[in-house]
């Protein structure tokens, strides 16, 4: 059964909490010496800001009713010292339930949004993926996107401070 895209609406908060907090969590695992666990930044951090924004959009991955993953993302006019003015957007989290990955919903919320930002005249996608996250590159590789900034960095050892 394929799922329904949609926009979310406030009565999804509980299960967009719920799935924010298992993406930050997953982040946190993977890396503890860098992410806050989850708890901090639940404390931090809420996707009802999106909910609330109109330069911000978050569609819902729905399967018998049932919210099984998200997408995040908003879009501005990037404007630079060093390159071109251009509407642009930001993909901040996409997250999917472990048990229904490698089915597609991903790319059907990809579609989805990239659909809308189109809509809304938006002409470069932009994501943060960590080094560490391997299938999520390959995902984003996977949807058309090519790397475009380097962004390197080197932890400095107290000798050296």
């Amino acid at each position: 059964m394929s799922s329904v895209i949609r926009r979310a609406k406030e009565t999804d908060l509980f299960c967009l909490n719920s799935m924010m907090y298992q993406l930050h969590d997953e982040h946190h695992q993977q890396c503890p010496e860098l992410f806050k666990t989850a708890s901090e930044i639940e404390e931090e951090k809420s996707i009802s800001r999106y909910l609330d924004d109109p330069d911000c959009m978050v569609y819902v991955a729905e399967l018998e009713g049932v919210v099984i993953g998200f997408v995040t993302g908003h879009f501005c006019e990037l404007i630079s010292t060093v390159s071109k003015p251009v509407m642009m957007a930001t993909i901040d989290e996409l997250y999917v339930e472990s048990q229904h990955r490698r089915e597609g919903v991903a790319e059907q919320l990809m579609t989805r949004i990239e659909q809308e930002l189109k809509d809304y005249g938006v002409r470069e996608i932009f994501v943060e993926v960590w080094d560490f996250n391997q299938t999520a590159i390959n995902f984003y590789h996977q949807q058309g996107m090519t790397d475009h900034i380097h962004y390197l960095r080197k932890a400095l050892k107290e000798s050296e401070i």
